[in-house]
């Protein structure tokens, strides 16, 4: 397993160099969608990169983040909240947030189907679910779930159109848009 706990420090110095600007400015043009005061989960948060790029997006959204990993958490922007919790337990009521981000983390849940029931219990009616990860059908996406599977992590990395069709079968509409190796996609529950 890689020892997330004891990396905080190395993820909030590097992390953000693995979302490329297009997928920036595509979260931003998603949670441009969302109503003022937005409540927005940043899931397997890490050190909140994600968060802090909506923050940068919208200064008026208010974000949370959770992760399981405590020593993730620490180096998490004073402006977001923090809760340590699993994807596939949430401790938050249903329907609480209008948009939940999901960045570089989902390939790491223990069981990512009951993580997704969890999203889709939590978020409200016509929010925003928005994933960012790497394509295991690509080259290099193929390569980093050998790796990854290799330290021992879980490694569930979907391609796109599997992820989308799983958010369909929880009522999602999607929209998938590819960087290379990477790729976002932009859900919404329907009302």
């Amino acid at each position: 397993m890689i020892p997330f706990n004891h990396l905080g420090w190395a993820f909030s110095r590097f992390g953000a160099a693995v979302y490329p600007e297009t997928a920036v400015a595509q979260l931003c043009i998603c949670l441009h969608a969302l109503p003022p005061d937005a409540d927005i989960l940043d899931l397997g948060a890490g050190t909140g990169t994600l968060a802090n790029y909506a923050l940068g997006c919208r200064n008026d959204l208010r974000p949370v983040a959770a992760d399981p990993a405590e020593g993730m958490l620490r180096y998490v922007p004073e402006t977001v909240g923090r809760v340590i919790a699993r994807a596939e337990a949430l401790p938050f009521d249903a329907d609480r947030f209008d948009g939940i981000l999901v960045g570089e983390a989902l390939h790491h849940f223990t069981v990512p189907e009951e993580a997704l029931d969890e999203i889709a219990r939590v978020l409200r009616p016509g929010g925003l679910l928005f994933v960012y990860d790497f394509d295991p059908s690509t080259l290099l996406g193929n390569l980093l779930r050998r790796a990854e599977k290799l330290l021992g992590e879980p490694g569930h990395f979907y391609p796109p159109e599997t992820l989308a069709s799983l958010l369909r079968e929880r009522g999602f509409s999607t929209t998938v848009n590819r960087y290379g190796w990477r790729y976002s996609l932009a859900a919404l529950l329907e009302a």
